[in-house]
């Protein structure tokens, strides 16, 4: 006999978004016309792209910092143009990177308990797109490594560590670059461009290796993403304006794997994709709803699960990473939604009985950990992410700060070729102590500057109040 529902243990996941005082409140949502999500999570910090006269910023909010958000609340304020994307660094919750309207992506270091100053000075400033830059994505195994694309076609990686672009990719797409996604070990990338093509790209032979033409037919934008098996996923429109999800094996990309219609709505659906449960969720922009799916290896390949609706539309979405979630809760996702004035978590969870540690929900995830330092992955190595177990919880560690050592060009010899097949890599200098050493006295200076700036802010601030007493006083 035919079973009619198919057994799965998500079938049961329902969202729930949490009470007012837990969510971040009076908050102004930037209103770029932008595709992007507007907001990244970590296990420390939500961060969110504002609304800012005279340039662009995004706030940085401890996560326990719920309620009313002052107005006069620090913000990450270093670009003369609005932040259109914003990425935390998978190996260092401090760290994170910002693209822009004014043609620069800035990677900034977080003080370990948040801001309590407006940070105007980036790490590092990576100058080298000619054109705004919509799209930035930290690698997922390889310290340091940072992929950036912008409306000049091209996609540039960088190594912070040292602020150089050791990968130009300028040729490869002929119009608007919508999106890009590393594959689980970082030696792929895939696109999804306006002239319809998905594309799966080598980034350090500088090829494409798949590509398909028309992934879907209608003329809004898509986005693509790999998932942990090595399949790309994409979503799109038809051409009858209805959106689509689809299914593509990059070793054969003339026929989708699977490919569902879903309805008429214009919003672009954004896929946020957990390897570890193969559940795909996605949250179109301006829907009040988030679809999810899961992915298997038996028709029909995508299985809708379930939605989670609510009145409210969302202007953008922040993803929290898996070891960052409440496991004694059996929370399997949380979301940050951005309405207009405020950001709202929305926890996904599987019901269970038992309060013991639900091993089947939380196989070892992607730690903080990386697997690679830069210069390795450069040279042509790859690895898989470093897996922690979830199971007594995650205690985030502490995170060293971001040092970037900008190299002397004048001692590096011009290559000849462009396109040569591996991207000459800096190599380690034998006065790599002394180097060390001046890192750490900038850093001791730095911190003995803030502290003094901090001093010299409750200085003023106290003989300011000393003079509202003096005033009641008389």
């Amino acid at each position: 006999m035919r079973r009619v529902v198919r057994q799965s243990k998500f079938r049961h996941v329902f969202g729930q978004a949490v009470k007012n005082d837990q969510c971040y409140d009076d908050i102004r949502v930037s209103r770029v016309t932008w595709d992007s999500s507007f907001c990244a999570v970590n296990p420390r910090f939500v961060a969110i792209i504002i609304e800012a006269s005279g340039g662009g910023a995004f706030l940085v909010l401890p996560l326990h910092k719920t309620g009313r958000i002052d107005k006069s609340y620090p913000t990450v304020c270093g670009h003369t143009g609005p932040v259109l994307d914003i990425d935390w660094c998978p190996h260092n919750d401090q760290v994170i990177a910002s693209g822009s309207e004014d043609c620069t992506v800035m990677v900034w270091q977080i003080p370990e308990n948040g801001l309590t100053l407006s940070l105007t000075e980036p790490v590092v400033i990576l100058e080298g797109h000619s054109k705004r830059v919509g799209i930035v994505a930290w690698h997922p195994t390889a310290r340091n490594v940072l992929l950036s694309a912008g409306c000049d076609n091209a996609i540039i990686i960088w190594n912070v560590g040292t602020g150089e672009a050791l990968i130009n990719l300028d040729d490869m797409h002929s119009d608007m670059i919508y999106n890009v996604s590393w594959n689980r070990n970082g030696s792929l990338i895939c696109t999804a461009s306006k002239d319809k093509k998905v594309r799966v790209i080598d980034p350090r032979k500088q090829e494409i290796v798949a590509e398909k033409e028309k992934a879907h037919e209608g003329a809004r934008p898509m986005r693509a993403i790999f998932l942990a098996d090595g399949n790309v996923f994409t979503t799109g429109f038809s051409r009858m304006s209805e959106r689509q999800l689809a299914l593509w094996n990059p070793k054969n990309m003339q026929e989708p794997i699977a490919l569902h219609e879903m309805d008429t709505s214009n919003g672009v659906l954004l896929p946020f994709y957990d390897p570890d449960t193969s559940i795909i969720y996605l949250c179109g922009k301006g829907d009040s709803s988030i679809r999810y799916f899961e992915i298997t290896d038996e028709s029909p390949y995508v299985h809708y699960l379930n939605t989670f609706s609510s009145k409210e539309p969302q202007r953008g979405m922040g993803y929290m990473p898996k070891r960052g979630l409440d496991v004694n809760k059996c929370e399997i996702a949380r979301f940050f939604k951005l309405h207009e004035r405020k950001c709202e978590p929305i926890i996904m969870t599987v019901p269970r009985k038992s309060d013991l540690f639900q091993d089947d929900l939380y196989p070892d995830t992607a730690g903080p950990e990386a697997a690679l330092e830069a210069e390795e992955w450069f040279e042509g190595k790859n690895a898989d992410p470093i897996l922690i177990s979830l199971k007594h919880g995650y205690i985030p560690g502490k995170n060293r700060d971001l040092k970037v050592v900008k190299k002397n060009i004048l001692d590096s010899k011009p290559t000849a070729n462009k396109k040569c097949d591996l991207i000459s890599v800096p190599k380690k200098t034998t006065d790599m102590a002394s180097v060390q050493n001046e890192a750490k006295l900038d850093e001791i200076l730095k911190e003995i500057k803030s502290i003094k700036d901090t001093i010299c802010n409750q200085d003023e601030r106290i003989s300011k109040l000393e003079q509202q007493m003096a005033k009641i006083a008389a």
